[in-house]
């Protein structure tokens, strides 16, 4: 097996370009930031997670109703709804006994369209 990545490049040179390297150093993050970052992304790497989200974009719903819509139990649906409200991207309101969830806001469906956008320009 050769010591590279298929079709990953390598610079065969050894200069370090120290203005690029010092102007991209001011612009990275904190490491918490980037790790809060990367737990979020975390979070839509679950197909079942980005269906409840792609329902609730388009109403919001109750647990009944997204456990029947996708044919799983509410419990299953309960969990996953807390792991996408600890990380803020769906919200919920109490009528009565019923609680209705929907995302939180609109960065929420920005970040999800731009996924699609993204993923729909791959070859």
């Amino acid at each position: 097996m050769p010591n590279d990545v298929i079709g990953a490049e390598r610079c065969d040179c050894d200069v370090i370009h120290d203005d690029v390297v010092a102007r991209v150093r001011k612009t990275i993050p904190r490491d918490e930031t980037l790790f809060d970052l990367a737990e979020l992304f975390k979070v839509f790497g679950d197909s079942t997670r980005m269906k409840i989200l792609w329902a609730l974009d388009t109403s919001e719903m109750c647990v009944c109703d997204l456990a029947y819509l996708f044919n799983m139990t509410q419990s299953a649906i309960s969990h996953q709804l807390r792991v996408l409200k600890l990380a803020k991207l769906v919200k919920n309101r109490r009528d009565g006994k019923v609680i209705y969830y929907a995302l939180d806001d609109e960065h929420v469906r920005q970040i999800i369209d731009q996924g699609l956008t993204h993923i729909n320009e791959l070859p």
